[in-house]
């Protein structure tokens, strides 16, 4: 493989950590590996809440870490929640400074959204629901104009390259990886912020590249992975058979928008006691159960925003638009849909992985934040806090010194994923690895994706997909209790005690994978 020295930063994605970092790296020179052109297809620009920090007099940092760790569920690192919350205000303040118009009050305050498990309105949004997509371009248009930062559009990341423990670089190859060869590009230092995992499954609002592929790739190299099989799945996904599904905001809810079924009755009342603003796992799993049910869940804004959804919330009016659905005056179809890990590459409180020379900041991480069932609106929160921790451990360890642009020039060849076994894994998760999980369903998943493995992976990428997806259901067949996002139908209850966080490698994954295969012969 061709190799390419630079004494660049490297940085795996182009969402918001990823963006965040490269501004805090300046003037450390930087090359940013972005598959889509730079603002596509990312996770960020599709976040529609907003970013949590206590902005209210009345409200507090502490106030916030303590509802991050009731929701988490018994698994979140204390530490880490008060260490993220404590910092949030102020990079709402960085944001404002780098030209994000977060809708204001006419007093000039920011407008707050309250969202489910929150006990305050401490969401920031902007445009109601474009908080990411306005944060994206904001960032964007500060990256755009800073000379330190290179960007390579229409390349991915495959593969990392580790000596002696220590990461040293990364292939990379052209996005339509059926045209190109791997180079590996070996920089100064490597940060991965290139998303979760939420396209494995069938059922998503994930954009379409967004399937594991960089924690797969930091577990093939060694890394340790932690809390896999927490992935959370947003409630109100819309039910119109778009892939991936369009998102219908935790903000409406926030704003009074209630659920019921195809008979108009709401059914959250008799669940929980917080009804529409229960936690995300409680109100995916009930809607879950009417879909299961034939029952159609559905969500209504009529009486709480008629026709004022359509201003306000002018990206669900959208979706709404191009499906035939007029939300003024018919409720919204919705679905339990896999929205984001809580899972990810596993980093201590300077971002930095199991393996040296590799940091790793986003949803490809996992921190501690979340533990078993994310916070609203704390994702974005988490990408922005830890970008800049990981920015500047990097910048200790690296010697501010000049960097000519990276020159890539991709062979031809390569192995593109195939489509049909995409499509194959996608479905084993939904339906072994989903909202409702149990042990037989969860070995199947196991054998599957082993046999999906042993006659696709030659194509590096989909292997990095298999990777992931074998860390999620090996980690949830082995937590043998329902905790958050992770519910398991064996096993209804939690186990006594304070929660525990899980930590696994590839290598333990897929020892665990061939002893299920070899029990089913």
């Amino acid at each position: 493989m061709e190799r390419i020295e630079t004494s660049r930063v490297v940085i795996v994605g182009a969402g918001l950590g990823a963006l965040y970092a490269a501004l805090k790296l300046a003037p450390r020179p930087v090359v940013m590996i972005s598959p889509e052109a730079l603002g596509g297809g990312a996770s960020s620009a599709w976040a529609q809440g907003g970013v949590a920090a206590a902005m209210d007099a009345a409200d507090s940092a502490e106030s916030h870490a303590a509802d991050t760790v009731r929701a988490g569920d018994g698994t979140v690192d204390s530490a880490i929640a008060d260490l993220v919350t404590r910092e949030a205000r102020a990079h709402i303040l960085d944001l404002t400074e780098l030209g994000t118009p977060f809708d204001r009050t006419a007093e000039g305050g920011y407008v707050m959204s309250r969202e489910a498990a929150h006990s305050f309105a401490r969401v920031v949004r902007v445009k109601g629901d474009q908080a990411g997509a306005e944060i994206m371009a904001a960032l964007i248009a500060q990256v755009r104009e800073t000379p330190s930062i290179q960007v390579l559009e229409g390349v991915m990341a495959v593969d990392l390259e580790v000596e002696a423990g220590r990461v040293r670089g990364v292939a990379v190859q052209a996005a339509d990886e059926a045209r190109s060869r791997p180079v590996m590009l070996r920089g100064s230092a490597v940060l991965l912020a290139g998303g979760g995992s939420g396209g494995l499954y069938a059922v998503t609002t994930n954009p379409p590249r967004i399937r594991g592929q960089v924690i797969g790739m930091a577990a093939r190299a060694g890394a340790m992975i932690a809390d896999a099989e927490f992935v959370q799945f947003h409630p109100t996904a819309m039910d119109v058979g778009e892939d991936p599904a369009p998102l219908a905001t935790e903000a409406l809810r926030g704003e009074g928008a209630v659920l019921i079924n195809a008979a108009g009755e709401r059914f959250m009342q008799s669940v929980h006691p917080d009804a529409e603003l229960a936690p995300r796992d409680v109100v995916a799993r009930a809607i879950f159960a009417q879909s299961q049910a034939g029952a159609r869940p559905m969500l209504d804004t009529r009486a709480v925003l008629g026709e004022a959804i359509k201003a306000q919330y002018p990206a669900v009016a959208e979706a709404c638009a191009r499906n035939g659905i007029n939300p003024a005056v018919e409720p919204i179809p919705v679905a339990a849909a896999a929205h984001y890990h809580m899972g990810g590459i596993a980093t201590d409180a300077q971002g930095r992985a199991s393996l040296a020379g590799l940091w790793v900041c986003g949803e490809a991480s996992s921190t501690g934040l979340h533990g078993a069932n994310r916070l609203a609106s704390n994702g974005l929160l988490e990408a922005l806090v830890f970008a800049r921790i990981c920015a500047e451990g990097i910048a200790e360890a690296v010697p501010l010194a000049d960097a000519a642009p990276v020159e890539v020039v991709f062979g031809a060849g390569g192995a593109a994923p195939d489509a049909a076994a995409v499509a194959r894994l996608r479905s084993v998760m939904t339906s072994h690895v989903g909202v409702v999980r149990e042990g037989a369903g969860l070995r199947a998943a196991l054998r599957e994706i082993a046999g999906l493995e042993a006659e696709y992976g030659g194509s590096v990428s989909f292997a990095n997909m298999c990777a992931t997806a074998t860390l999620i259901a090996a980690s949830a067949l082995l937590r043998e209790e329902s905790r958050g996002a992770h519910e398991r139908s064996d096993f209804p209850r939690a186990l006594p005690g304070a929660g525990r966080r899980s930590r696994m490698t590839y290598e333990e994954a897929c020892a665990l994978r061939r002893r299920v295969c070899e029990e089913a012969i």
